[in-house]
Parts: structure tokens; C-alpha cells; sequence
């Protein structure tokens, strides 16, 4: 069962997220709205598949979650979206992440780029 993990604040971005992921094949779609409780949720050992996070978040920043998810055992196999209205912010992170994309992001956009990761997921065995 494909997981993913949408970590933004926006009411309305991260329903038209949830949904995207959901028609591109994913399972399970989870959204949290608190970076601190992002990072409890992760710790927690749960292992999303895919994570959509967004930089500017209360509680902490997407960079310190990036971080985490980058250094955990559990999520070595995690591909991460930067969902960002700042390409400043984003550019030292790129390195980082599997996609970087700047908002505004259209459903489409989300949609068909997360189809092609849930693809490389199942034949990867993953």
C-alpha cells in the first residue's frame, strides 16, 4: 500500500494535495498541519513512501523535518516534494529533496509528478 505524508499548514493546499496524491495512486494520504508534529508522527516510526512538505510551517520549519527524514533509518526510502512559495529557501535544500516545486502548484502539476513517483515505487519493491 503506497503512504504519504502531506505536511503543509494551508487548509485548501493540502486538500487539493490530498487529493492529487489520491488519484495518482496512493493508498493512504495523511496530512499534518504542525511541523513539531511531523517530526512526533515520524519519530513514531512511521514511513511514508512519499512526503509533500512545506517550508513554512508552525511548530518547526521543513527544513529541520527534511533533515530528520534524511537522517532516519525507517525513511531511507522516503521521496520528499518541497512544496515552497520561496525558490530561495528551497535552493539550498534541492540537494536534498527529490522535487522542489514552487507554489502556486496546480492539481495537475502534483498529480501527474506524484503518479511518476508511485510508479518508480512499485518497481523499485519499495
Amino acid at each position: 500500500m503506497a503512504f504519504a505524508l502531506i505536511v503543509e499548514d494551508d487548509f485548501y493546499q493540502a486538500d487539493i494535495f490530498s487529493t492529487a496524491l489520491s488519484m495518482a495512486g496512493f493508498e493512504r494520504v495523511d496530512v499534518v498541519r504542525d511541523g513539531q508534529e511531523a517530526l512526533a508522527f515520524l519519530q513514531e516510526g512511521h514511513a511514508p513512501d512519499l512526503v509533500v512538505l512545506d517550508l513554512y510551517l508552525p511548530g518547526a520549519m521543513g527544513e529541520k523535518i527534511l533533515e530528520y527524514i534524511r537522517s532516519a533509518d525507517h525513511l531511507k526510502h522516503t521521496r520528499v516534494i518541497l512544496a515552497t512559495g520561496n525558490p530561495h529557501m528551497a535552493a539550498p535544500l534541492q540537494a536534498e529533496s527529490d522535487l522542489v516545486l514552487i507554489k502556486p502548484i496546480s492539481f495537475t502539476q502534483l498529480r501527474d509528478l506524484a503518479k511518476r513517483l508511485r510508479q518508480t515505487l512499485d518497481h523499485s519493491g519499495v
